[in-house]
């Protein structure tokens, strides 16, 4: 059993209500911790904050509940996240670049829509996990209706940024086939309230998967209704070389050069970038999901995102589907920055740590089109929150509570996951429904699922790859003895030869 801080008699019971006024220790107020501080809630949002005893005194039906040792805190935003990938996320441990082609693109294209929904619904329940309140979901290649991983967003409670793929085979497509997608990119844009916890947005994998046309029509859709357009940018050595053999242009400048850039746009990755083209994402205002993860696991490059917040450019953090928790995910960002430039510069502070937490939260929103919804504790916003236990020996005593967070944080001290003022997660586990069911579920079925993907994987597993080793390792153990027992004959006629 987990422990906890929380007053004994409290339970998730406690939380379901249409109003709550909460009375944290901590809370995390436009990046600075503050105390003595309560939160309103009501029909799911920030209603209102300010010091406890006013609200108290100005909401007698409420009766405060009291949090101590506990951090009120924005949910955090992954930036880029690939939902329907989760059944196969350790299948591509070690595999060299562009692993989409090889594994991503059969794996998704095999799944039929209760897969899909299972997929979805077990990606989305690691976020919440993980203390992410928000995905923002890059499309998925597979046939089944995406209505699968909207369902399992909404029956998990997590609020997803749903991108609908819009590629026409690089403009190999028919006209007939081009407004066909065109007309499902404009009803997917219609679909949802506003209200609620799914935000439509379209996407093209990459550059060089969609005309010239499409690409810059479907980034105009999303201007004209308000809502995201994302593509993976500049992210492996291979594509950008593609491009320039076929257009002449980076992906980057390609995107530019059809109108596909501006304050619409999310490109995911933006590793290998020129000074050019930083200048070209400042200048277009074009927003960056910076995946550190992904760059250690499988990338050709890590983004410079300290060059690129310097200059202004708006940036969130994104997960890239590795592994959904946020805390390690911030920790990733800030070494890798200390790694490939604070080393090489003296810069021990790479940010002053804060940078991070908030790429993570109130930049990612910004970054997903989603600044006026949720991403601070502000009134009015959306009320998506954690409880966090800040009473752990990691973070005992405490100096710097932001800073902390990025470097000492861990999911296990996530007791609350809210989105829209409802408790979704208490301690880890769902409130509402029951994850232990999805997971068997998907362990039945994902065995098969996997086999009949057209799957190829380079690189073997660890417990293969072991085996090779260890059976190499022996054969230049016999090779060396045999070398040695070959050679003992003429060592030893030459020792004769000499005492003769």
């Amino acid at each position: 059993m987990r422990s906890s801080t929380l007053p004994s008699s409290l339970t998730a019971s406690d939380f379901d209500a249409d109003e709550l006024l909460l009375a944290p220790q901590e809370i995390l107020l436009d990046g600075n911790i503050v105390e003595g501080m309560a939160v309103h809630i009501a029909q799911g949002r920030f209603a209102t904050i300010g010091p406890r005893a006013e609200l108290c005194a100005s909401l007698p039906h409420l009766a405060p509940l009291e949090l101590p040792s506990h951090l009120l805190m924005p949910g955090f935003i992954d930036s880029h996240h690939h939902l329907t990938q989760s059944l196969g996320k350790s299948l591509v441990f070690g595999e060299p670049s562009e692993i989409f082609r090889r594994i991503w693109v059969p794996l998704e294209s095999s799944l039929d829509e209760r897969m899909l929904y299972l997929s979805s619904k077990l990606a989305a329940l690691e976020a919440l996990r993980g203390g992410f309140t928000t995905a923002v979901d890059a499309g998925t290649r597979s046939a089944g209706e995406i209505d699968a991983v909207a369902m399992a967003a909404e029956e998990t409670g997590m609020r997803c940024v749903l991108g609908l793929i819009c590629n026409d085979q690089g403009g190999s497509a028919t006209p007939q086939q081009r407004q066909q997608i065109l007309d499902r990119a404009q009803h997917h844009l219609t679909r949802w309230p506003s209200s609620g916890l799914i935000h439509p947005s379209l996407a093209i994998s990459i550059p060089e998967a969609a005309s010239d046309d499409m690409l810059h029509d479907v980034s105009a859709l999303c201007v004209t209704h308000g809502a995201i357009f994302q593509s993976h940018v500049n992210e492996h050595l291979q594509a950008i070389e593609r491009s320039l053999v076929a257009r002449g242009l980076r992906p980057l400048q390609h995107l530019h050069a059809v109108g596909a850039l501006g304050p619409q746009t999310l490109i995911a990755h933006a590793t290998l970038v020129t000074p050019d083209e930083l200048n070209l994402l400042r200048d277009t205002d074009t927003a960056v999901a910076f995946n550190p993860v992904a760059s250690s696991w499988k990338g050709n490059a890590v983004a410079p995102a300290l060059n690129m917040r310097a200059l202004g450019i708006r940036m969130g953090l994104g997960s890239d589907g590795t592994r959904s928790d946020a805390f390690r995910l911030m920790d990733a960002a800030e070494t890798s920055q200390r790694l490939t430039i604070g080393l090489a510069t003296g810069d021990s502070s790479c940010g002053g740590g804060w940078p991070w937490l908030d790429m993570a939260t109130c930049d990612a929103a910004d970054a997903a089109g989603l600044s006026g919804i949720c991403g601070s504790i502000a009134e009015g916003l959306a009320a998506d929150f954690l409880l966090v236990n800040v009473d752990t020996p990691e973070m005992t005593p405490s100096w710097d509570r932001p800073w902390e967070l990025v470097r000492y944080g861990n999911r296990d001290q996530i007791d609350g996951v809210f989105t829209l003022g409802r408790l979704r997660l208490w301690q880890g586990w769902p409130c509402h429904w029951d994850a232990r069911e999805l997971m068997a579920e998907i362990r039945e079925s994902a065995a098969a699922a996997i086999a009949q993907s057209p799957i190829q994987r380079i690189h073997p597993t660890s417990s293969t790859h072991r085996s090779l080793r260890r059976s190499q390792y022996q054969s230049q153990l016999q090779s060396q003895l045999q070398s040695q027992l070959q050679s003992q004959p003429h060592q030893s006629s030459r020792a004769g030869e000499q005492r003769q």
